[in-house]
């Protein structure tokens, strides 16, 4: 099926959290002989900081973010077998989900959402979001995380229909590397200055690093360069994906914090958990409810409720159980989390529920 994909970006993941998501789910799409079609805007200077080129199994549309623009490059999408409609593209996201969502069949309409609880949490605080309107014209909202509870919490605020498509594992991006002296250290993090997470990662990094100041801390991501740090943490700044898995594979162990509200939902892995499983590096993440749905807690992942529990676990982790930790992570998610399964779920569902119209054409 042709399918039109309008998201934040997908070739950079400058201040881009969703890029390695939309790369991996689209590329395993285009595998199973799908045709993407992939429109961002020219926006926050992510074309300055690309990542990858443009990729041999999507097309790209780089467009200037006016309503105009987007008007027209809209009617071209009327060829389509599906219209996607990510959340965040962060220009004229309401325009269009608008313009989308009442876009004519046969095509099928998707609203995907890579914040699920920031939505829904939007959605409940005011009554009069425009959202409220779009949402039940769409024919499927999927979403990258949250569980049963934003499953629901989705229809009860009328979506039709709406499935979990979690963030998994690309084999052939994120693998073993040797370790890179310029990411050595006991304990790794990186994620972007969000306010959803710098209260979390105040706690679980640097309230960690400071209790196990004989300890060596590395922080990566954009937007920390003027943040007051222990003196055994150094920054990297922002990590380009190439980067990635070297950045996980030469730290001791590498830590990942959720945002508040994805803590707060659960069920709500992010790229990073897979990226660094897939390079098989021993991860410590904060507590959140469903971690045992995706690996096993102990042998497969370390879990800590507070910095205390990441410095304790970071001064008594020796480099024998930290790498049988790695490996066992990097099999359980080759086995259950990668991307050509969520492709596969992805492909079932829409054929499932828009067959005939948008079987795949032989």
């Amino acid at each position: 099926m042709k399918i039109a994909f309008w998201g934040s970006s997908l070739v950079s993941a400058y201040w881009n959290g969703a890029a390695t998501y939309y790369r991996g789910i689209l590329r395993a799409l285009a595998r199973r002989g799908h045709a993407i079609t992939f429109f961002e805007p020219d926006a926050y200077d992510r074309q300055k900081h690309r990542d990858i080129e443009d990729p041999a199994w999507a097309r790209i549309v780089v467009y200037d973010p006016n309503e105009a623009e987007v008007q027209a490059l809209l009617g071209r999408c009327r060829g389509s077998d599906v219209v996607v409609k990510a959340s965040g593209v962060g220009v004229l996201d309401e325009f269009l989900e608008d313009r989308i969502s009442q876009m004519p069949g046969p095509l099928c309409k998707i609203f995907w959402d890579v914040d699920a609880p920031a939505t829904l949490d939007r959605l409940a605080a005011n009554s009069r979001d425009a959202f409220h309107s779009a949402l039940p014209r769409f024919d499927l909202v999927l979403t990258y995380g949250g569980g049963r509870r934003v499953t629901e919490g989705y229809k009860h605020a009328a979506a039709r229909e709406c499935f979990a498509i979690y963030n998994a594992l690309d084999p052939d991006v994120h693998f073993p590397v040797p370790a890179d002296a310029r990411f050595a250290c006991d304990l790794s993090f990186l994620g972007n200055r969000l306010p959803d997470r710098e209260a979390r990662v105040d706690e679980f990094f640097f309230r960690a690093a400071g209790l196990a100041s004989d300890k060596q801390f590395l922080l990566g991501g954009s937007g920390w360069a003027d943040k007051p740090i222990p003196s055994n943490v150094r920054y990297a700044g922002h990590v380009y994906t190439a980067d990635h898995n070297a950045f996980n594979g030469s730290a001791r162990a590498v830590l990942n914090i959720s945002r508040e509200s994805m803590a707060r939902y659960g069920f709500s892995p992010a790229t990073r958990v897979f990226e660094a499983a897939g390079a098989a590096a021993c991860l410590i993440t904060d507590a959140w409810e469903g971690i045992d749905f995706f690996l096993e807690p102990g042998s497969e992942i370390l879990v800590a409720r507070d910095g205390a529990e990441v410095a304790r676990i970071v001064r008594e982790l020796d480099q024998n159980r930290a790498q049988a930790i790695g490996e066992a992570a990097r099999k359980r998610v080759l086995r259950d989390h990668t991307y050509e399964r969520r492709g596969a779920l992805v492909e079932s569902l829409l054929q499932e529920m828009f067959t005939p119209a948008l079987a795949v054409q032989s």
